[in-house]
């Protein structure tokens, strides 16, 4: 699904993009998309790093594109910074992670539940970057025209256990550095998944899932870019054309 909808954000852009970097888990797919949307002659690829350094292969691409890896990433704006430095000017930074409102009902039983057990609460899912704040992240990593949107699509399982499981088998348990270190009770799991059934379960019994995928895509600053008025140089009133409107 990710690597169709690159393809598909990519056919818009009139732009070409001789070298190209995919940081992706398994990026053949992503790389077979770009060979077919044409543009790209040079393709690297390379794995999501195991920390927040990340070791491109070179300095000079036309294009990184990041899948399904920023919402691991601890330092964010220092993350965003170190791909920028691998574009060439005017270069394309395209990004693409969860977000937002991703698994909020799972974090929402995860939180009542501990502390209906326990009195307390610790980091039990990780936080989702806002797609209001990126744009704001984009251009303190020194780049410029960022653009974001996000997909939201809601998922069902057939119930609470079912949705962990899987996220266990993809590798996305809780990776906070500041989870609690003991064992998780069978009696917190089962409030758990009470909680989960109770307020987010359709009629037939199955349980909801939001995941909201951001997409974001920024540019390497170059003059050849349009650049934003100066304030005050405006040659006619918002007021009047407003009126005219009317």
């Amino acid at each position: 699904m990710v690597a169709a909808e690159l393809g598909d954000r990519l056919s818009i852009i009139l732009k070409q993009f001789p070298k190209a970097l995919v940081i992706a888990q398994n990026p053949e797919v992503a790389a077979e998309t770009l060979k077919l949307v044409g543009g790209v002659e040079k393709l690297d690829v390379l794995a999501p790093a195991n920390g927040d350094m990340v070791e491109l292969p070179g300095s000079d691409y036309d294009a990184i594109f990041s899948l399904l890896d920023l919402h691991c990433v601890n330092d964010v704006p220092g993350h965003l910074a170190q791909l920028a430095r691998g574009l060439k000017p005017d270069g394309l930074l395209l990004v693409v992670f969860f977000a937002g409102d991703t698994l909020f009902e799972l974090r929402e039983s995860w939180l009542q539940s501990e502390i209906d057990v326990t009195g307390g609460v610790s980091p039990r899912v990780a936080p989702m970057i806002g797609v209001r704040e990126l744009g704001g992240l984009m251009q303190r990593a020194g780049l410029a025209l960022p653009v974001a949107d996000v997909d939201r699509t809601i998922v069902r399982y057939a119930d609470a256990f079912a949705l962990m499981g899987e996220i266990k088998s993809f590798g996305y348990s809780n990776p906070l550095q500041g989870r609690s270190s003991k064992l998780v009770s069978k009696r917190f799991i089962s409030k758990v998944a009470e909680h989960y059934h109770k307020h987010f379960a359709d009629e037939d019994g199955r349980v909801r899932a939001t995941l909201e995928v951001a997409w974001a895509m920024a540019w390497k600053p170059h003059e050849s870019q349009p650049k934003p008025l100066k304030p005050g140089s405006a040659s006619h009133r918002l007021a009047d054309i407003l009126k005219n409107q009317a």
